[in-house]
């Protein structure tokens, strides 16, 4: 069980990814059907941001309030993290506490109360300004009624811990996947199992990677900025699918898709030996999707274990993002 901001989530609860790389705009009708169906199966914690979308930088929020304008009904049953507070002409993150009131105000301008923040998170955490500092701020906009509770994104262990000391954190969100296990070495893991934090593991997919859909960079679209991360060159591509080929090779055995199997050693480890609580969001743009990634295969102890031994026989190279963005991760 999951509390995210006094909200249980039981185990069947994934959150649905806002469509931040999308090379284009997914049509409403599409879109309202894949986050009707989330509703449907429980995926009832939903991830967006002030800066997503394309061409419009508040795209994704502008079709919350849309989907939201429709179906009021729906508002009730949703859990809404929105993430802010990032200059996105030069990736600069902004935590000084006017840049935080800003960010949350413009976000509650866009939205128009047709839903309320649930949680609240700088995308990055700002170097220059002290984490007390940025989490003082949005706990006075947690007491003003502005948004329910406070997350942070992509933040190392000693910076959980005292943003904590400030106010209490609902969720850490972070990548977490077969090619980003880097929360079990570094402390993030260990820290908010202490601190009973949930992880909200964003890119469970690695990014579509692990769906197996990709096979060559130039699968993706030629304005797609996966193309930019390290992870995608050519001349790291070629290591890297090798994971890929292995963990289909599992999922055809099992009679799963690849991205179930990936989703599952996510969730299999929710809770157990020292790992807090792990909600993955994967992304979706159609129904058809979102039912394939909330479909529980179940996994085996064997299993899991064969799916760890692939990734400690398999180096993965390269970055996560490319390195302008690399040394905001985990500050």
């Amino acid at each position: 069980m999951i509390t995210i901001c006094n909200t249980p989530v039981g185990s069947t609860g994934y959150g649905l990814l806002g469509f931040t790389w999308r090379p284009h705009q997914t049509p409403d009708e599409q879109a309202f059907a894949a986050m009707k169906k989330a509703i449907e199966k429980g995926a009832i914690c939903w991830n967006s941001g002030e800066f997503y979308g394309t061409p419009d930088p508040t795209l994704g929020l502008q079709l919350l309030h849309r989907y939201f304008k429709k179906y009021p009904e729906d508002a009730s049953k949703v859990i809404l993290s929105i993430k802010g507070c990032v200059d996105m002409s030069n990736l600069r993150a902004l935590g000084s506490p006017a840049d935080v009131r800003k960010s949350v105000d413009n976000t509650l301008r866009i939205l128009d109360g047709v839903k309320k923040i649930d949680i609240f998170e700088c995308a990055r955490v700002d170097p220059r300004t002290p984490i007390e500092e940025t989490i003082g701020a949005l706990a006075e906009c947690v007491r003003e009624g502005k948004i329910g509770g406070i997350g942070l994104s992509e933040s190392g262990a000693a910076t959980i811990r005292r943003a904590h000391a400030v106010h209490p954190i609902a969720a850490v969100e972070i990548e977490y996947s077969l090619w980003a296990t880097e929360i079990r070495t570094n402390g993030v893991a260990s820290v908010c199992a202490e601190l009973n934090i949930p992880i909200v593991a964003y890119s469970p997919l690695g990014k579509g990677f692990l769906t197996g859909e990709i096979k060559s960079p130039e699968d993706l679209p030629e304005n797609d900025f996966r193309r930019r991360f390290s992870r995608f060159q050519p001349e790291n591509f070629k290591i890297n699918i090798e994971l890929v080929n292995r963990v289909e090779g599992l999922a055809k055995k099992k009679g799963c898709t690849p991205a179930q199997l990936a989703m599952e050693w996510v969730r299999y480890q929710s809770g157990r030996d020292g790992m807090p609580d792990l909600l993955p969001i994967p992304g979706a743009t159609t129904a058809g999707r979102v039912e394939e990634n909330c479909q529980e295969v179940g996994l085996t102890e064997e299993e899991y274990s064969e799916l760890e031994g692939i990734i400690g026989s398999n180096q993965i190279v390269g970055g996560r993002y490319f390195e302008a963005a690399e040394s905001l991760l985990f500050a």
